[in-house]
């Protein structure tokens, strides 16, 4: 059985991978027996010099290596060199010219209102129709393939690991005008509104901060669900205060402005430590979060 890495190296490459036979392999002997060789001639060479650089070390390795190749077989004529030479080369191929980039699985990622995957702190879209559905999510150092019952739906650039909470969206994932989700901009905006104005012009900020409204539905849901643990009287004071302490008022922010004033206990208010964390925890933990 190969992992998942090794297996698709060998694609990559158009090589077979063969696994050696469990428990007592027959094929493992002339292998290892060849890097004993080599560790031999090589490696017990250069056991006693010092190297201040990789670059240095690695000519060491491929001078003795050469010569170790070049080597006469003691029982035949040649040496490896030339049997590698005129016999082997003839059956090799290139490798291919684009290099194969290690890649990791993540399985199991559920596909947002908004029909984004959220993966390391970003989002990348896949089309619509598998909005609340399962997708796999196979990442490279430069890209980010998502896949649906096994077969793949979308490939976007990775963004970089200092980059947070940004969007990768194909336009042609996005549902077409006349198809209305479960959940709209209209429908958001009149939940909030219903709140009160605070949260009403919370949600709008979070609206006013994407390219494509979509990508605002989790993040404002995700402040307007907050109305179901505390009341909504609780949450549009919660807002309110929210405003006033940062231009980006997301549910992180707003959830730890609850937590703190429900902290505090009953007939607590904001001047006598309701929101007890101070406006720099505030300020420093809330932009930039949803």
């Amino acid at each position: 059985m190969l992992n998942e890495a090794y297996e698709a190296l060998g694609r990559h490459c158009m090589t077979a991978i063969m696994p050696t036979q469990v428990r007592k392999p027959k094929q493992k002997a002339s292998v290892e027996g060849a890097v004993g060789k080599i560790a031999a001639a090589v490696v017990a060479r250069l056991r006693d010099r010092e190297f201040s650089t990789l670059a240095e070390l690695n000519g060491a390795v491929r001078e003795q290596l050469d010569a170790y190749n070049a080597r006469p077989f003691q029982k035949r004529e040649g040496s490896r060199k030339e049997v590698f030479e005129e016999v082997e080369s003839a059956f090799l191929s290139p490798l291919p010219e684009v290099p194969f980039e290690v890649s990791e699985w993540f399985y199991g990622r559920c596909v947002n209102l908004n029909f984004h995957v959220s993966f390391k702190k970003n989002s990348y879209s896949v089309p619509y129709a598998l909005v609340g559905k399962k997708v796999d999510v196979k990442a490279t150092g430069s890209t980010v393939e998502i896949y649906h019952a096994g077969s793949r739906v979308a490939t976007h650039p990775r963004f970089p690991s200092f980059v947070s909470y940004r969007y990768a969206t194909d336009p042609s994932h996005m549902p077409p005008e006349f198809v209305k989700p479960e959940w709209d901009a209209e429908r958001i905006m009149r939940w909030a509104a219903g709140i009160g104005p605070s949260a009403r012009d919370v949600v709008a900020r979070i609206f006013d901060d994407v390219q494509v409204k979509e990508q605002a539905y989790n993040p404002a849901l995700a402040v307007l669900n907050l109305s179901r643990r505390y009341s909504e009287g609780e949450l549009e004071k919660a807002c309110a205060y929210a405003l006033g302490r940062t231009a980006r008022p997301r549910c992180r922010f707003i959830r730890s402005v609850l937590a703190s004033k429900a902290a505090s206990g009953p007939g607590g208010d904001e001047k006598s430590g309701g929101y007890i964390r101070g406006e720099r925890y505030y300020n420093e933990g809330g932009e930039g979060s949803y």
